[in-house]
């Protein structure tokens, strides 16, 4: 059974987005909030500020530092953080990823880069995975001579982690395949932190059948934004979608990332894909740690606040084991 039966709801209205008459870009009723940057010490966990990446694409980046910045002897990790919203939503700005990566700084406690990344319909995939390299790049020349004070203070640049939500989970793992054939020096990717990544395939798995009106990722919902993502013409079997693509396109190269996280949970769609990924990452060599849990829902941490606590707790040790594992 390669399609599952759904009931008659529209996608558009569910996404509360509308496809505009040139059949090429989207109006977006956004329900969540866009908040300003708060340089300045505030009651908020950690300070933030915009800078810009490419003025040619008009993307930027949120730049997250914990309140109270650590001592000027401390150094702490680069996470570079990529949103979710099924590729065609959101922005670091909007208040459940500003606030989310605000505390995340102030938790870790790490230095946050929320990429501004281009949208899609307007701006098809790979152009996400494009701005991705472009933040990378970004931390790159940073490392090399820094421009930015609270990077030049506090990044500690050999420690650099990708992270990302659902859509943001899936653009963190392209950044890293794609990172393989990159010099990057002095910059160096220690991990790769992947939170419910977004994988899809023309076969239905097991958790799509089974929660196929699920509240959060309904069918004809996941459907359409991989239909407005992937590049024109493209099933959800491409490359971009489908774990079992991604294996077979990389291959061996696979197993040259850098030690992986990845979180789940029963009671997401997307479930199965994501076990699928992490199973042929562990077939191919990498150091995976997985966690998934018998409940919780697709993005369960924006309306837990147990399990977003949960998630952070279990980042940290990630990131504690890679960067001990490497010291050694």
């Amino acid at each position: 059974m390669s399609e599952a039966s759904s009931p008659a709801m529209d996608p558009y209205e569910f996404l509360k987005i509308k496809l505009n008459p040139d059949g090429k870009t989207l109006s977006r009723e956004y329900m969540v909030p866009m908040v300003p940057p708060s340089p300045t010490p505030s009651s908020e966990p950690a300070l933030s500020k915009d800078i810009p990446l490419n003025p040619a694409t008009k993307t930027s980046i949120r730049l997250f530092l914990p309140n109270p910045p650590p001592g000027p002897a401390v150094k702490i990790p680069l996470l570079i953080y990529f949103h979710g919203g099924g590729f065609i939503l959101y922005h670091p700005s909007s208040l459940i990823f500003h606030q989310s990566s605000s505390a995340l700084s102030a938790s870790l406690p790490a230095l946050v880069a929320s990429v501004d990344y281009r949208l899609c319909p307007e701006h098809r995939l790979p152009a996400a995975y494009e701005d991705a390299v472009d933040a990378l790049r970004w931390a790159q020349a940073e490392a090399q001579e820094p421009s930015e004070a609270w990077l030049r203070d506090h990044a500690d640049f050999s420690k650099c982690f990708l992270m990302g939500s659902s859509a943001g989970g899936n653009i963190a793992c392209f950044a890293a395949l794609r990172a393989l054939d990159i010099p990057l020096s002095p910059l160096k990717i220690a991990g790769v932190i992947m939170n419910v990544p977004y994988f899809s395939g023309v076969q239905r798995s097991d958790s799509e059948l089974r929660l196929v009106n699920d509240r959060i990722v309904p069918l004809p919902a996941n459907d359409l934004m991989w239909s407005l993502s992937l590049p024109e013409g493209a099933d959800r079997d491409h490359l971009y979608c489908n774990p079992t693509t991604v294996d077979s396109h990389y291959g061996d190269n696979i197993g040259r990332l850098p030690a992986c996280f990845i979180n789940g949970y029963a009671g997401d769609p997307l479930v199965d894909k994501q076990k699928d990924l992490a199973n042929i990452f562990q077939a191919r060599g990498v150091r995976v740690h997985t966690h998934f849990f018998h409940d919780g829902y697709h993005a369960v941490e924006i309306f837990d606040k147990a399990k977003a606590l949960a998630l952070v707790d279990n980042i940290k040790k990630f990131i504690h084991s890679v960067i001990t594992q490497s010291s050694i």
